[in-house]
């Protein structure tokens, strides 16, 4: 399969199959002495395939706006220190959850490995092709203020992040949200309700969020909205930043 000569490989990245002409560019033939056409073929195409993936997974990854890019579930410290349920995270890592359009919210102190986690949960769904994305509170609530003033820019905005088939928001409810910003929040989460699956990173308890999401019928509404069908976790209160520290 050597020598493919100018026009074939101009060819094949025109046709958008730049892995399989790398594939065949890389492929030593003299590993493959005896082997049938077909079988040789189906060698380069597996090594295409699988440069493909990562090719996907890579940008995937890389677009979902990680706080922690290196984040991984399989490499959590102090788990059962912290009371995690390894069970409940091995199943997490399936990304079963997504398919079940069920939420994740993590809940502990502050400093208790709540966006790791978060973001850890988003890059093994971007690991399983499921486009993620992550945002802060703080940050959401900053780019709606400058959608919602642009011709189009609220649909444009609810839009783009009732998409995410897996949306991360960390530092949930860290703010009390004014009137406009409850209104986007249950338009948004309305839009993913059934349909997709959002995980909620924050220091307060349940029982803290109707007062915090100002007591009303929108409060209510958002509430009830993501507290059903949703796996919640308990991250603890051991200071994951101090152990990081005292570990470099």
């Amino acid at each position: 399969m050597s020598g493919i000569d100018i026009e074939t490989k101009r060819k094949l990245r025109e046709m958008g199959a730049t892995p399989l002409l790398e594939a065949l560019e890389a492929h030593d033939d003299t590993l493959t002495l005896g082997m049938g056409f077909g079988e040789r073929l189906r060698l380069v195409v597996d090594e295409a395939h699988s440069s493909f993936n990562h090719a996907k997974i890579e940008g995937l990854i890389r677009r979902a706006g990680l706080r922690y890019p290196a984040a991984d579930l399989r490499q959590l410290d102090l788990v059962d220190e912290r009371g995690l349920d390894r069970s409940v995270i091995a199943q997490l890592g399936t990304c079963s959850f997504v398919e079940r359009q069920q939420n994740v919210v993590f809940q502990g102190f502050t400093g208790s490995g709540k966006s790791y986690l978060g973001c850890a949960l988003a890059k093994q769904a971007c690991q399983h092709r499921i486009r993620a994305h992550y945002i802060r509170m703080p940050d959401l609530e900053e780019a709606w203020a400058l959608a919602r003033d642009k011709p189009l820019g609220a649909t444009k905005f609810l839009k783009k992040y009732a998409a995410f088939t897996l949306l991360v928001i960390d530092e949930w409810l860290l703010d009390h949200p004014d009137d406009q910003m409850r209104h986007m929040l249950l338009e948004l989460l309305e839009r993913r309700y059934d349909t997709t699956s959002t995980v909620f990173c924050t220091q307060y308890a349940k029982k803290d969020w109707h007062q915090r999401l100002g007591s009303g019928v929108h409060a209510d509404a958002i509430v009830d909205r993501i507290v059903h069908n949703t796996i919640w976790i308990d991250t603890g209160n051991h200071n994951m930043r101090e152990h990081a520290t005292l570990n470099q």
